[in-house]
């Protein structure tokens, strides 16, 4: 994990920027996996796959002997379980009462709040690029997800479903910006919330799914690259990311995970290039950049004092 490298004051805003966008790249991964894990539940999968992520951590933890770190107050322990456990749980009962598009679409809500939430974080500010980078984000993100929705528009899905994916937007939101608050808090006590969100899950999966066990070694493989990644190490660098970087960069640079996921997707062969597709890349990179001005800006800075050093 990275926090040794900041502990020697190697770790720039702008690194620590980078590790964090490593978590939207492995969030690009997660629909493709999940393609290929079979019919296992969603809560089941879940629990399976935050053990996987938690024991990660614990054997993290062990290595460095880092068992105190997780000595944290209440509001901290409430902040991680409700964001890891809440914004999952949310997104099952939004994909289960409303049309999965759609519901998707409501979902990725959570970058463009992050960009505005941000806005409430003492020594932040909002730029006007970084409102215009979310945005063209979340228009290239509406042509990905909306492309594949029915020209009847929302519909045929319930209430509930539609409140709880705009619920999981806004959970996983406050989640990022309030980690910012808790920027001193080790990014080791993850794990822990990891491992809690698991044992919910799995109490959800018992009162509410059928088992399912996943069929032969690929499926297998699957579930532990999801635990490994998505459901796993990209929730700790993440963390780090947006207690340490630039969390507006971060809210609007996560728009790239959709499309790198529908790329992934096509490479494996659930879907085809689209001149939707083509659009979108543009409008999302041309967001992240825009979002970006500042670190590009300074980085444009540095480089002839850098030289003339």
């Amino acid at each position: 994990m990275p926090e040794p490298f900041n502990r020697l004051g190697l770790m720039t805003r702008a690194s620590a920027t980078l590790i964090g966008f490593s978590a939207i790249l492995m969030w690009s991964l997660l629909a493709v996996f999940t393609a290929a894990s079979g019919t296992v539940p969603p809560f089941q999968l879940a629990a399976m796959t935050f053990a996987i992520g938690g024991a990660l951590g614990v054997v993290w933890i062990a290595a460095g002997g880092r068992w105190r770190e997780l000595r944290q107050p209440l509001p901290v322990w409430l902040t991680g379980i409700a964001g890891l456990f809440g914004y999952h749980a949310l997104y099952f009962t939004a994909l289960r009462n409303a049309r999965p598009v759609e519901a998707g679409l409501i979902c990725y809500l959570w970058p463009l709040l992050i960009v505005l939430f941000s806005s409430l974080l003492p020594g932040e500010r909002l730029r006007w690029y970084h409102i215009a980078g979310a945005l063209l984000g979340l228009a290239g993100t509406v042509l990905i997800i909306g492309g594949r929705a029915s020209a009847t528009g929302f519909g045929g899905g319930n209430l509930l479903g539609y409140g709880s994916a705009l619920a999981a937007a806004f959970t996983w939101a406050a989640y990022s910006v309030l980690s910012r608050r808790f920027a001193a808090v080790p990014t080791a006590v993850v794990a822990a919330f990891c491992l809690a969100t698991a044992l919910l899950s799995a109490l959800c999966h018992m009162l509410f799914e059928i088992t399912v066990w996943p069929q032969g070694g690929g499926q297998w493989l699957a579930i532990l690259g999801l635990g490994a990644l998505p459901v796993g190490a990209a929730f700790y660098v993440w963390d780090f990311g947006v207690k340490r970087g630039n969390i507006q960069v971060l809210g609007a640079a996560s728009y790239v995970a959709p499309l790198l996921s529908t790329l992934i997707l096509i490479l494996a062969g659930f879907g085809q290039v689209t001149a939707a597709l083509a659009v979108a890349a543009l409008l999302i990179s041309a967001g992240a950049v825009l979002a970006s001005r500042d670190m590009l800006i300074r980085k444009r800075a540095a480089e002839p004092a850098a030289t003339t050093a």
